[in-house]
């Protein structure tokens, strides 16, 4: 791995013929432009030029922003998200993360995506189905036509938690062997993917259907930003989808 490789993209979850442009960021990506948070921007690198991209302020909670009308340069959203759902051609929903995961989702039969980010917390609260659940009720999105990616971030290998973080997850309805390894009384390490794997399937979206970039973002210092392993936010990865207009 190295920092020359600007996004990854998947193409089995999505490609230029599914009428869908998404990538998950790296280091080297988000040192080429300051998106403004809230702020609509076009000439981003990894969009194309007639595309907006749209991140928003974060809050590790479960809130969904549903952009449903196009967006400009004066435009400002000044709420707290994590997840944004659209079903307009041209926008770029966007994520922003260091270690938590990014999530993005498409229905093309719909013709809406939705980028989710997902830490500890708001998958624990369940912000992965809530916002596959609003994408139903806006859109009449169904869980056996979406197509989800899990992208980078803190893989089990690494992600050791204590209390704090067990306790509401051994309380949750999930397989816990699938999600938790290693488990010595206070702490265990944890693969969010697998947790947000089966919250998905649970949901009614066909395991198939779920896809996954499997690389850590502790362990890859060359290509990902990670809060755990500087102790602190020195940059972001920004990870984003958005549709192309219908032919």
């Amino acid at each position: 791995m190295n920092a020359a490789v600007p996004v990854i993209t998947v193409p089995a979850f999505a490609s230029a013929r599914s009428g869908v442009r998404h990538f998950f960021g790296t280091r080297g990506h988000a040192a080429s432009f300051a998106l403004e948070v809230g702020t609509p921007a076009r000439g981003v690198r990894g969009a194309a030029r007639s595309f907006w991209m749209l991140s928003v302020k974060q809050v590790h909670g479960t809130e969904v922003l549903v952009v449903d009308r196009p967006v400009g340069a004066g435009d400002r959203f000044d709420g707290g998200w994590d997840a944004l759902v659209t079903d307009q051609p041209h926008i770029m929903v966007a994520v922003r993360t260091a270690d938590c995961v990014p999530v993005l989702v498409h229905d093309a039969r719909r013709r809406v995506v939705a980028a989710i980010h997902a830490g500890w917390r708001g998958t624990v609260a369940g912000i992965v189905p809530k916002t596959l659940a609003l994408m139903r009720t806006r859109f009449g999105s169904e869980g056996d036509d979406l197509c989800v990616s899990i992208g980078p971030s803190a893989g089990v290998c690494c992600y050791e938690v204590d209390a704090p973080v067990l306790d509401p997850i051994r309380r949750s309805a999930v397989v816990l062997d699938a999600v938790l390894r290693d488990q010595r009384g206070d702490r265990a390490r944890l693969d969010l993917k697998a947790l947000i794997r089966q919250q998905a399937v649970g949901y009614g979206v066909p395991a198939e259907q779920i896809t996954a970039v499997n690389l850590c973002t502790l362990c890859h210092e060359d290509l990902f930003f990670s809060y755990r392993r500087e102790g602190k936010v020195i940059g972001t990865m920004v990870s984003a989808i958005g549709l192309a207009p219908a032919s």
